[in-house]
Protein backbone atom coordinates (compact mmCIF):
# COMPACT_ATOMS: atom_id res chain seq x y z
CA UNK A 1 0.00 0.00 0.00
CA UNK A 2 1.25 3.47 -0.64
CA UNK A 3 1.98 5.67 2.00
CA UNK A 4 -0.52 7.98 0.44
CA UNK A 5 -2.85 5.33 1.52
CA UNK A 6 -1.12 4.56 4.60
CA UNK A 7 -1.86 7.88 5.55
CA UNK A 8 -5.55 7.51 5.10
CA UNK A 9 -6.06 4.65 7.09
CA UNK A 10 -4.00 6.20 10.10
CA UNK A 11 -6.21 9.45 10.03
CA UNK A 12 -9.33 7.28 9.98
CA UNK A 13 -8.08 5.19 12.92
CA UNK A 14 -7.15 8.92 14.33
CA UNK A 15 -10.39 10.48 14.06
CA UNK A 16 -12.32 7.43 15.75
CA UNK A 17 -10.86 8.17 19.19
CA UNK A 18 -12.38 9.28 21.87
CA UNK A 19 -10.38 12.53 22.08
CA UNK A 20 -11.01 13.64 18.49
CA UNK A 21 -14.79 12.08 18.24
CA UNK A 22 -16.88 14.91 19.04
CA UNK A 23 -15.46 17.17 16.57
CA UNK A 24 -15.65 14.33 14.01
CA UNK A 25 -19.93 14.02 15.30
CA UNK A 26 -19.58 17.74 14.84
CA UNK A 27 -18.42 17.67 11.25
CA UNK A 28 -20.34 14.73 10.38
CA UNK A 29 -23.83 16.27 11.44
CA UNK A 30 -22.82 19.08 9.28
CA UNK A 31 -22.77 17.01 6.16
CA UNK A 32 -26.00 15.25 7.32
CA UNK A 33 -27.68 18.96 7.38
CA UNK A 34 -26.45 19.96 3.91
CA UNK A 35 -27.35 16.96 2.12
CA UNK A 36 -30.80 16.86 3.74
CA UNK A 37 -31.14 20.67 3.00
CA UNK A 38 -30.28 19.60 -0.48
CA UNK A 39 -32.29 16.60 -1.70
CA UNK A 40 -34.46 16.48 1.33
CA UNK A 41 -34.69 14.01 4.16
CA UNK A 42 -35.77 10.61 2.90
CA UNK A 43 -32.40 8.96 2.29
CA UNK A 44 -33.80 6.10 0.06
CA UNK A 45 -34.21 8.97 -2.67
CA UNK A 46 -31.15 11.22 -0.96
CA UNK A 47 -27.62 9.82 -2.21
CA UNK A 48 -25.67 12.04 -0.73
CA UNK A 49 -28.06 12.34 2.77
CA UNK A 50 -27.85 7.55 2.71
CA UNK A 51 -23.84 8.48 2.23
CA UNK A 52 -23.32 11.13 5.14
CA UNK A 53 -25.91 8.74 7.21
CA UNK A 54 -24.13 6.13 7.07
CA UNK A 55 -20.68 7.31 7.88
CA UNK A 56 -22.47 8.90 10.67
CA UNK A 57 -23.27 5.10 11.89
CA UNK A 58 -19.81 3.98 10.92
CA UNK A 59 -18.36 6.39 13.52
CA UNK A 60 -20.83 4.96 15.56
CA UNK A 61 -22.95 8.68 16.11
CA UNK A 62 -25.97 8.35 18.11
CA UNK A 63 -29.16 7.88 16.48
CA UNK A 64 -30.59 11.05 18.11
CA UNK A 65 -27.90 13.56 16.48
CA UNK A 66 -28.72 11.65 13.36
CA UNK A 67 -32.43 12.47 13.49
CA UNK A 68 -31.75 16.25 14.54
CA UNK A 69 -29.54 16.97 11.94
CA UNK A 70 -31.99 16.04 9.15
CA UNK A 71 -34.32 17.94 10.67
CA UNK A 72 -31.92 21.13 10.58
CA UNK A 73 -31.68 20.44 7.37
CA UNK A 74 -35.02 20.08 5.55
CA UNK A 75 -36.25 22.98 8.62
CA UNK A 76 -38.29 20.72 10.65
CA UNK A 77 -36.29 22.85 13.23
CA UNK A 78 -33.86 26.14 12.39
CA UNK A 79 -30.62 27.26 14.29
CA UNK A 80 -30.62 30.52 12.06
CA UNK A 81 -27.30 29.40 10.07
CA UNK A 82 -26.92 29.22 6.43
CA UNK A 83 -23.78 26.97 5.54
CA UNK A 84 -22.57 27.09 2.36
CA UNK A 85 -20.03 24.74 0.53
CA UNK A 86 -16.74 25.93 -0.67
CA UNK A 87 -13.82 24.11 -2.05
CA UNK A 88 -10.02 25.52 -1.28
CA UNK A 89 -7.54 24.32 -3.20
CA UNK A 90 -3.50 25.36 -2.12
CA UNK A 91 -0.69 23.63 -2.23
CA UNK A 92 2.02 22.59 0.98
CA UNK A 93 5.35 21.65 1.64
CA UNK A 94 7.32 20.28 -1.51
CA UNK A 95 4.95 21.60 -3.82
CA UNK A 96 2.11 19.05 -2.63
CA UNK A 97 -1.23 19.60 -3.94
CA UNK A 98 -4.35 20.17 -1.23
CA UNK A 99 -7.90 20.30 -1.31
CA UNK A 100 -10.06 21.66 1.45
CA UNK A 101 -14.08 20.78 1.52
CA UNK A 102 -15.52 23.03 3.93
CA UNK A 103 -19.16 24.16 5.40
CA UNK A 104 -19.10 27.64 6.68
CA UNK A 105 -21.17 30.41 7.71
CA UNK A 106 -18.57 33.06 7.19
CA UNK A 107 -16.53 32.89 4.07
CA UNK A 108 -13.99 35.34 5.01
CA UNK A 109 -13.26 33.80 8.32
CA UNK A 110 -13.00 31.06 6.52
CA UNK A 111 -10.46 31.59 3.86
CA UNK A 112 -8.61 33.60 6.56
CA UNK A 113 -8.00 30.39 8.72
CA UNK A 114 -6.93 28.66 5.68
CA UNK A 115 -4.77 31.09 4.19
CA UNK A 116 -3.31 31.59 7.75
CA UNK A 117 -2.41 28.17 8.40
CA UNK A 118 -0.75 27.23 4.83
CA UNK A 119 1.18 29.84 5.33
CA UNK A 120 2.41 29.49 8.65
CA UNK A 121 3.15 25.96 7.08
CA UNK A 122 5.22 27.65 3.91
CA UNK A 123 2.40 26.53 1.60
CA UNK A 124 0.21 29.10 0.13
CA UNK A 125 -3.71 29.38 -1.08
CA UNK A 126 -3.88 28.18 -4.86
CA UNK A 127 -6.81 29.65 -7.53
CA UNK A 128 -9.67 27.47 -8.22
CA UNK A 129 -8.82 24.51 -10.46
CA UNK A 130 -4.85 24.68 -9.96
CA UNK A 131 -4.88 22.09 -7.89
CA UNK A 132 -8.16 19.91 -8.32
CA UNK A 133 -8.04 18.96 -12.04
CA UNK A 134 -4.99 16.19 -9.79
CA UNK A 135 -7.90 14.39 -7.66
CA UNK A 136 -11.00 12.25 -9.17
CA UNK A 137 -13.78 11.36 -7.13
CA UNK A 138 -13.44 7.42 -6.27
CA UNK A 139 -16.06 5.30 -3.74
CA UNK A 140 -13.34 4.25 -0.87
CA UNK A 141 -14.59 1.22 1.58
CA UNK A 142 -12.03 0.87 4.57
CA UNK A 143 -13.07 -2.58 5.69
CA UNK A 144 -11.33 -4.20 8.95
CA UNK A 145 -9.70 -7.99 7.67
CA UNK A 146 -6.86 -10.18 7.79
CA UNK A 147 -4.37 -11.20 4.86
CA UNK A 148 -6.75 -14.11 3.78
CA UNK A 149 -9.92 -12.47 4.70
CA UNK A 150 -8.93 -9.69 2.61
CA UNK A 151 -7.64 -11.52 -0.28
CA UNK A 152 -10.97 -12.82 -0.66
CA UNK A 153 -13.29 -9.89 0.28
CA UNK A 154 -11.51 -7.99 -2.48
CA UNK A 155 -11.95 -10.62 -5.07
CA UNK A 156 -15.96 -9.97 -4.30
CA UNK A 157 -15.95 -6.16 -4.66
CA UNK A 158 -13.65 -6.47 -7.83
CA UNK A 159 -16.58 -8.92 -9.36
CA UNK A 160 -19.09 -6.14 -7.87
CA UNK A 161 -17.50 -3.78 -10.18
CA UNK A 162 -14.59 -2.38 -7.77
CA UNK A 163 -11.69 -0.65 -9.46
CA UNK A 164 -8.90 -1.38 -7.25
CA UNK A 165 -8.05 -2.26 -3.55
CA UNK A 166 -4.87 -2.28 -1.46
CA UNK A 167 -3.68 -3.67 2.17
CA UNK A 168 -1.94 -2.28 4.88
CA UNK A 169 -1.46 -4.48 8.06
CA UNK A 170 -5.46 -5.53 9.13
CA UNK A 171 -6.87 -2.96 6.66
CA UNK A 172 -8.28 -3.85 2.99
CA UNK A 173 -9.25 -0.17 1.21
CA UNK A 174 -11.10 -0.82 -1.81
CA UNK A 175 -11.71 1.70 -4.10
CA UNK A 176 -14.68 1.88 -6.94
CA UNK A 177 -16.75 4.61 -9.06
CA UNK A 178 -19.15 6.89 -6.86
CA UNK A 179 -22.26 4.90 -8.40
CA UNK A 180 -21.07 1.28 -7.74
CA UNK A 181 -19.72 1.97 -3.89
CA UNK A 182 -23.26 1.24 -2.51
CA UNK A 183 -23.81 -1.86 -4.45
CA UNK A 184 -19.99 -3.06 -3.16
CA UNK A 185 -20.41 -2.50 0.61
CA UNK A 186 -23.79 -4.62 0.27
CA UNK A 187 -22.12 -7.42 -0.94
CA UNK A 188 -18.89 -7.05 1.60
CA UNK A 189 -21.65 -7.13 4.19
CA UNK A 190 -23.82 -9.84 3.01
CA UNK A 191 -20.14 -11.72 3.65
CA UNK A 192 -19.83 -10.66 6.74
CA UNK A 193 -17.01 -8.20 6.31
CA UNK A 194 -15.97 -5.66 9.49
CA UNK A 195 -16.64 -2.31 7.33
CA UNK A 196 -14.95 0.56 9.33
CA UNK A 197 -16.56 3.43 6.66
CA UNK A 198 -17.50 4.03 3.03
CA UNK A 199 -17.46 7.35 1.25
CA UNK A 200 -17.01 9.14 -1.29
CA UNK A 201 -13.68 11.00 -1.54
CA UNK A 202 -11.10 12.50 -3.92
CA UNK A 203 -8.49 10.08 -4.61
CA UNK A 204 -5.14 11.64 -6.50
CA UNK A 205 -4.08 10.82 -9.65
CA UNK A 206 -0.71 10.72 -9.35
CA UNK A 207 1.18 11.26 -5.95
CA UNK A 208 4.41 13.03 -4.69
CA UNK A 209 7.08 11.38 -2.96
CA UNK A 210 8.63 13.57 -0.05
CA UNK A 211 11.60 12.93 1.80
CA UNK A 212 10.94 12.57 5.53
CA UNK A 213 11.83 16.06 6.69
CA UNK A 214 8.97 17.67 4.05
CA UNK A 215 6.91 15.20 4.80
CA UNK A 216 6.99 15.27 8.75
CA UNK A 217 5.82 19.38 7.87
CA UNK A 218 2.91 18.37 5.94
CA UNK A 219 1.89 15.92 7.79
CA UNK A 220 1.54 18.52 10.94
CA UNK A 221 -0.01 20.95 8.36
CA UNK A 222 -2.88 18.75 6.73
CA UNK A 223 -3.79 17.90 10.67
CA UNK A 224 -4.14 21.84 11.48
CA UNK A 225 -6.32 21.78 8.91
CA UNK A 226 -8.38 19.48 9.69
CA UNK A 227 -8.42 20.78 13.08
CA UNK A 228 -10.43 23.93 11.64
CA UNK A 229 -13.98 24.40 12.41
CA UNK A 230 -14.98 24.85 8.70
CA UNK A 231 -13.15 22.21 7.20
CA UNK A 232 -15.03 19.00 6.46
CA UNK A 233 -12.40 17.13 4.73
CA UNK A 234 -8.51 17.22 3.78
CA UNK A 235 -6.98 16.13 0.60
CA UNK A 236 -3.74 15.76 -0.27
CA UNK A 237 -1.60 14.35 -3.41
CA UNK A 238 1.53 13.46 -0.78
CA UNK A 239 3.48 10.30 -0.31
CA UNK A 240 4.91 9.60 2.43
CA UNK A 241 7.79 6.83 3.52
CA UNK A 242 6.86 4.54 6.58
CA UNK A 243 9.41 6.17 8.06
CA UNK A 244 7.90 9.35 8.49
CA UNK A 245 4.44 8.64 9.20
CA UNK A 246 6.17 6.60 12.06
CA UNK A 247 7.84 9.46 13.61
CA UNK A 248 4.79 11.44 13.06
CA UNK A 249 2.41 9.26 15.12
CA UNK A 250 5.45 8.71 17.76
CA UNK A 251 5.14 12.67 17.67
CA UNK A 252 1.09 13.11 18.11
CA UNK A 253 0.57 10.50 20.60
Amino acid sequence: MSGHSKWSTIKHAKATTDARRGKLFTKLAKEVIIAARQGGGDADTNFRLRMAVQRARDANMPNDNVERAIKRGTGETDDGNQMLEVLYEGYGPGGVGILLETLTDNRNRTVSDVRSTLTKAGGNLAENGAVSWQFEQKGVIMVDAEEEQAEELALLAIDEGADDFETFDSTLQIYSTPNTLEAIRATLEQNEAKISTSEISMVPSHTIALDDKAAIKTLKLLDLLEDLDDVQKVYSNADFSDEALEQYSEESE
